[in-house]
């Protein structure tokens, strides 16, 4: 049980994310954090991840998710699942904080957001490569030539 307040926090720029659940008590089957993305967060560059599922549960405000070529603009109540292999990014575009729950199955993908977190600890935004490096251990790539990394995916 995580309760209100518990949790490990991990701020990665303008997100501050809740781990609630970090594979620990599920077999690693599982991982679960609570984002807040701050009002213009533009979020990560469009990427893919090969070995796990990822949800998106929209629980306040409004986040603006594109995968592939499409943007679907999710209100509070809203679940995105993006499956291993789509291209995808978020970003919260409005004037108000956005919060929704990320799911990731298997949980590999919560050691990501410590590694980039630790990272970004030795002083300001990583360099392209590093931040490369760090998607790369968890079987994550850019969705294309045009995707540039540029922060927290």
């Amino acid at each position: 049980m995580v309760g209100p307040g518990e949790g490990e926090t991990i701020v990665l720029g303008t997100t501050r994310m809740r781990v609630l659940e970090d594979g620990g008590t599920t077999g690693h089957r599982l991982g679960v954090a609570e984002s807040v993305l701050a009002p213009h967060t533009p979020g990560p560059p469009q990427h893919r991840h090969a070995r796990h599922d990822e949800g998106f549960y929209v629980l306040s405000g409004s986040v603006r998710f594109t995968v592939g070529d499409r943007t679907y603009d999710a209100a509070a109540g809203t679940l995105v699942m993006v499956p291993p292999g789509a291209p995808h990014t978020f970003a919260n575009v409005t004037d108000r904080p956005a919060v929704m729950l990320s799911l990731f199955t298997p949980d590999l993908y919560v050691q990501y957001f410590r590694d980039l977190r630790d990272l970004m600890a030795e002083g300001g935004p990583p360099a392209p490569e590093a931040a490369l490096r760090i998607m790369r251990r968890y079987a994550t790539e850019p969705a294309g030539e045009a995707s540039a990394v540029r922060g927290p995916a």
